[in-house]
């Protein structure tokens, strides 16, 4: 009788978030991603975690990984880029949501790289298919006024949209949505800044997140200036009928996430919510500064920690954790991911391969069939403006571009790292995984020498011809 007590106290604690669920395979140290981590979404899927923040550029890159502490090194594959004066540059906030079988990404753009602030609008893309990276087509621009931080939810059966507008205050605002992309009423403001908390710096209320457990819906937003280190997570409850409602929103007195001095936390907000693959563990997603002088820009990092539950069914999101401080990674991961990979061709089935394991600059690099041996490893480390360089594990040298050539047929070899764009690349994806290695200083991609399927066959750059031969897939080893 007491064992089957203590059984069911330990079921009932785990029910309200209070007790240890099995234990994680992997652990993990905040940040989660140290650059470019401004306004973090993380969606999981099929046995993978994808991770999309804030650009600052005309581009979106999504990082995935098994595990959360594989996100740190995963590399970040551009997914989208700005395709029209109107939507061109300075992406900000993006979030994947997956809705009738596809995936739609809503995110914030603006006109043009000197004044964008007052063109930022809400726009969405749709997925070919049912994989996160993509491909993706544009489907709408979602408002016609100034708005931010688009987030959509399925509340009482019916799908709405969320985001922050201006009317005198930064409020936030709600509209009904007849499908992922089409806005088929008006917005209506749902809550204001009203709080001396929700007005440090400036007056405002933005990046709405819903979170619903056990039949009850709260709305989670980030209140006062971003460039504040008094940015902080407030609370609104669905105690009403009408989402559109202000009314029908309970806003709480106090805030539920802030700065935590003691723990060196500036600044949290700009959450998402995301569930342990195991399904017994909530987690929340946020941005913060290591300082209380850090303001709203590219110097935020992406942090995320385990969250748990009051016994009044409210959200207790307890305190933003240390940096640097080791975690206990979600419940049901598997091991720990790889921080290096192996850059396999689409046509060939080989490896992007340092000749000899050569650690001499100029080194040719080719493709040879995937042995394992560290000369075909790499480490594909994020420089901060959506480019990689490629660390060969067994000389860490570079993937570098011969003489910086932009000719069709210019040798691609290893060499020493200078800092150089002919040795910065950003991955592209095409479909099925794979992606285009394209150089930053030309524009070119590695391509096999004349598709061959040899051993030893140069890998070179060539103009992208959207074939095979310039499609490569990164593989964790």
């Amino acid at each position: 009788m007491a064992r089957r007590l203590l059984t069911l106290l330990a079921a009932l604690l785990l029910a309200l978030g209070l007790g240890q669920s099995s234990a994680s395979a992997a652990s993990f140290t905040n940040p989660v991603k140290s650059v470019k981590g401004a306004d973090p979404w993380i969606s999981y899927h099929n046995g993978n975690y994808y991770l999309v923040t804030t650009s600052w550029t005309s581009a979106i890159t999504i990082r995935k990984s098994t595990t959360l502490a594989g996100l740190s090194t995963a590399p970040s594959v551009q997914v989208w880029t700005g395709d029209a004066a109107s939507r061109c540059c300075n992406i900000w906030a993006p979030e994947l949501h997956f809705l009738n079988g596809r995936w739609y990404l809503y995110y914030v753009a603006g006109q043009n790289v000197s004044d964008y602030i007052p063109t930022q609008r809400t726009h969405v893309l749709e997925s070919a298919g049912s994989d996160p990276m993509g491909p993706y087509t544009y489907k709408a621009q979602l408002n016609s006024a100034w708005m931010l931080d688009p987030t959509v939810a399925t509340i009482n059966g019916s799908l709405y949209l969320f985001g922050s507008a201006s009317g005198g205050t930064q409020n936030l605002v709600a509209a009904r949505m007849s499908n992922p992309y089409t806005v088929s009423g008006a917005f209506s403001t749902v809550s204001t800044p009203t709080y001396d908390w929700e007005r440090q710096g400036g007056t405002v209320n933005e990046g709405p997140e819903i979170l619903q457990r056990g039949g009850r819906t709260f709305l989670i937003y980030s209140a006062s200036g971003c460039w504040t280190p008094d940015y902080k997570l407030g609370q609104l409850e669905l105690t009403g009928s009408n989402p559109l409602s202000a009314s029908s929103w309970t806003k709480k007195s106090t805030p539920v996430f802030q700065r935590s001095d003691g723990n060196g936390v500036y600044g949290p907000g700009h959450n998402g919510f995301f569930t342990s693959p195991d399904g017994s563990e909530s987690w929340i997603v946020y941005h913060a500064n290591d300082g209380a002088s850090e303001g709203c820009d590219n110097g935020r990092t992406t942090r995320a920690q385990r969250f748990t539950w009051n016994s009044d069914g409210t959200p207790n999101f307890g305190t933003p954790v240390r940096l640097g401080a080791s975690l206990a990674g979600p419940s049901g991961e598997p091991a720990a991911a790889s921080t290096t990979y192996t850059v396999v061709n689409r046509n060939s089935g080989k490896c992007l391969d340092v000749a000899g394991s050569s650690s001499a600059d100029g080194a040719n690099v080719q493709q040879y069939g995937c042995s394992g041996g560290n000369n075909q490893r790499w480490r594909l480390e994020d420089l901060g403006d959506d480019t990689h360089r490629l660390v060969n594990v067994a000389t860490g040298k570079v993937l570098d571009t011969a003489n910086c050539s932009a000719d069709d047929g210019a040798d691609l070899r290893q060499w020493s790292w200078l800092n150089n764009t002919c040795q910065r690349f950003r991955f592209v994806a095409t479909d099925g995984g794979y992606v285009r290695i394209v150089n930053q200083a030309t524009g070119k991609v590695a391509d096999v020498a004349n598709c061959s399927t040899a051993d030893g066959a140069d890998v070179r750059q060539w103009t992208w011809l959207n074939n095979a031969c310039q499609q490569w897939r990164l593989t964790p080893a």
